[in-house]
């Protein structure tokens, strides 16, 4: 372990806890810690009040953030059935389904039917599609809202950390495209951290309210 992640001390919900670790058990993904106290830290920074999540999985990080954010409202866009029905589930349980407009169906086709402005956007879904939601997230974003990009180092292979088994080459390619792309755009002020997989922090600077 990084000296730097055995210093998280993650300040979340026990009962979130629990079910992060239950989904972990079931090979469902979820935010490692490192990531989740750096998102939290993000939040408490930018109190956002309309977020936009891609990326549900079991609706996890998405209540932490609502929890974290008591007077935002979150969007967010699952493509498995099971892991959206799943998710809406723990909203009811958790107190926050009000507060949830949730989407089943492929990011790409729902963003491109969005309108709205979002004040910070947590990528999380598919990653070789990062660089193909860029056009629509840019169209959704305020200006001085935030896009924070998770696993975008992905286990140390996009930066070269770790040599890239040759089953992933296609995926770290499109990931080096996304940070290139993201990084050379004019309208977004970006570092790339090596936070848990790896986190793109992205101010969006391109154009007025």
């Amino acid at each position: 372990m990084k000296y730097t992640a055995s210093l998280v001390k993650l300040h979340i919900d026990e009962r979130i806890a629990k079910k992060r670790a239950e989904a972990l058990a079931r090979g469902i993904p979820v935010a490692d810690e490192e990531t989740l106290n750096f998102l939290l830290v993000t939040l408490a920074m930018t109190k956002p009040v309309r977020i936009l999540e891609i990326g549900t999985a079991v609706g996890l990080s998405s209540i932490a953030m609502l929890q974290a954010c008591k007077n935002a409202r979150l969007t967010t866009i699952e493509l498995e059935e099971e892991r959206y029905l799943e998710a809406k589930e723990n909203f009811k349980e958790f107190g926050v389904a009000e507060r949830v407009t949730a989407h089943l169906g492929d990011a790409g086709e729902i963003l491109a039917m969005m309108d709205g402005q979002f004040d910070f956007v947590f990528l999380d879904g598919p990653k070789a599609q990062y660089e193909k939601y860029l056009f629509d997230l840019k169209r959704l974003m305020k200006k001085g809202g935030i896009l924070f990009a998770d696993d975008v180092l992905l286990y140390g292979w996009v930066s070269g950390a770790e040599p890239t088994p040759q089953k992933r080459h296609s995926i770290v390619d499109k990931l080096r495209s996304y940070l290139h792309t993201v990084t050379s755009d004019g309208d977004f002020i970006t570092s790339v951290l090596d936070i848990g997989d790896g986190v793109a922090l992205s101010v969006y600077e391109g154009k007025d309210e």
